[in-house]
């Protein structure tokens, strides 16, 4: 799962990139208005984070231009504005939940998470490839019917390798799916994923093609 904070406070947005990250989101971190719109117009976002007093663009303005563009992606908007006409104009414009700041970050997590499991239940089912099945609204992981436990970033890593099990994905694609913006990457640490993973679920289950990536082994 891939997000975007949109947040120009360096004192609100860095708990909350630290919390999300170790909820095992990959999070990006945009910090005005215009850089909002154009992280948005990549379209790869499964859910947003979005301040509404921004400098350069309004919060309101940035959703109003993601909606009208069809961006789907689930918006909560975080804003010191405790009004109640700023809350109906920012969830008649398309956000979908509200926070008023200062919140509380296990409240955020829950209703990230929340929301995620609204739309990934809506958006696609249970993913299986041989004896592996991988729940995203449940956030679960089964082998032959027994569950598997997963940290964030394992999960993710087998999520991403699940999605289209006969392709090869890359070094690079990978760190592109378990990590945001500006977060530090250790050379290896990807390596150090796919390892755990082969540890829990079976060495033979993650394929490595030298000098390409990696794929899930062949279903039977």
């Amino acid at each position: 799962m891939r997000l975007l904070l949109v947040e120009d406070d360096r004192m609100i947005a860095e708990p909350v990139l630290d919390t999300m990250r170790r909820a095992g989101y990959a999070i990006d971190w945009a910090e005005d208005g215009r850089a909002a719109d154009l992280s948005l117009g990549n379209d790869v976002y499964d859910l947003v984070l979005l301040d509404l007093g921004l400098p350069k663009k309004d919060g309101i303005a940035v959703l109003r231009t993601y909606r009208d563009a069809g961006g789907a992606a689930p918006v909560i908007i975080l804003t010191a504005r405790d009004a109640v006409d700023e809350r109906i104009r920012g969830l008649d414009t398309g956000a979908d939940d509200y926070l008023v700041k200062p919140f509380d970050l296990d409240e955020l997590a829950a209703r990230v998470r929340a929301l995620l499991r609204r739309r990934t239940g809506q958006k696609q089912p249970v993913y299986t490839h041989g004896e592996l099945a991988l729940d995203p609204a449940a956030h679960e992981v089964t082998k032959n019917g027994a569950p598997v436990a997963l940290v964030p970033r394992e999960f993710a890593l087998l999520r991403a390798l699940i999605e289209s099990p006969t392709r090869v994905h890359t070094k690079a694609e990978l760190e592109e799916k378990l990590y945001g913006w500006g977060e530090e990457i250790g050379s290896n640490a990807v390596e150090v994923h796919v390892h755990s993973l082969r540890r829990k679920l079976g060495a033979e289950q993650i394929v490595t093609v030298r000098g390409v990536g990696y794929r899930l082994k062949r279903a039977e």
